[in-house]
């Protein structure tokens, strides 16, 4: 846990000391450095802000604190049905329950319309797969001519 915090400190350090140095560079005139000059602190304050994450968590204050008459009034919610392969977040994580949405039901098919074109193809796949060694100029179905 204490490099976690080592870790913290080091890249907010580093990133703001690189902000610095591109507010240097940008004042000597080099104008992408303007840029960089306000991406660096926005790195800094990224890391600073997972780093505050962690400690909440580790100390387990809960993200939002809630009225605890308003808990004591609400009715018990049944457990949700684990899932392979997932986790479940903490309790006072900051994380809600999904929500449950039923699958839908794909709409009944009717019967196809008849294509010709698509029968005589499954009966030249039917053929071919009877007769494995056969070459297509073979095929006794329908055979189209020029003209």
């Amino acid at each position: 846990m204490l490099a976690k915090h080592v870790l913290a400190v080091v890249l907010i350090g580093g990133f703001l000391a690189l902000g610095w140095w591109q507010v240097a560079r940008a004042s000597g005139g080099n104008a992408l450095s303007w840029g960089y000059a306000f991406e660096w602190p926005l790195f800094a304050g990224f890391v600073g802000f997972l780093w505050y994450r962690e400690i909440r968590e580790a100390l387990g204050t809960p993200a939002v604190v809630q009225d605890p008459a308003a808990e004591a009034s609400a009715e018990p919610v049944a457990p949700l049905p684990p899932v392979l392969g997932t986790r479940a977040p903490k309790l006072g994580s900051g994380f809600r329950r999904p929500v449950l949405v039923p699958r839908r039901q794909p709409a009944p098919v009717g019967p196809a319309a008849a294509d010709p074109v698509l029968d005589e193809y499954n009966d030249y796949l039917a053929w071919l797969n009877a007769n494995p060694g056969a070459k297509a100029a073979q095929y006794p179905g329908r055979r189209r001519g020029p003209g």
